[in-house]
């Protein structure tokens, strides 16, 4: 499966920012799907995901209460809602799928820039 990551940008303290993933070549009815972040000088961190039925999502800490994934019916775009955005957000955001089978992230998007001022 190939995915294209979209929506990042600039945005104030507060606001909000929709990230989609598109997935071209197959859907994801039989991937999980996850969202990961990179600010610089840090690790690449886990934010959210979506397991590959739809049923189960799980939020990093630092996000849960401000971040929503979900899927579209036809399973080919996940997207991340990111509300009450605080300048430690800001970071480069890579969505990965992994086969359900799978135990790593073996699918990449390009990464989205997305800065948040103060």
């Amino acid at each position: 499966v190939q995915l294209q990551a979209s929506g990042g940008g600039l945005v104030q303290a507060g606001g909000s920012l929709r990230l989609s993933c598109a997935a071209s070549g197959r859907t994801f009815s039989r991937y999980d799907v996850g969202w990961f972040r990179q600010a610089p000088g840090k690790e690449r961190e886990v934010v959210a995901t979506l397991s590959w039925n739809g049923g189960n999502t799980a939020y990093a800490d630092s996000v849960e209460g401000r971040f929503t994934v979900s899927r579209n019916i036809a399973k080919t775009t996940v997207v991340l809602q990111m509300n009450n955005l605080k300048p430690e957000d800001t970071a480069v955001y890579y969505c990965g799928a992994r086969d359900v089978a799978g135990r790593r992230y073996d699918y990449w998007g390009q990464g989205t820039q997305v800065t948040v001022s103060s």
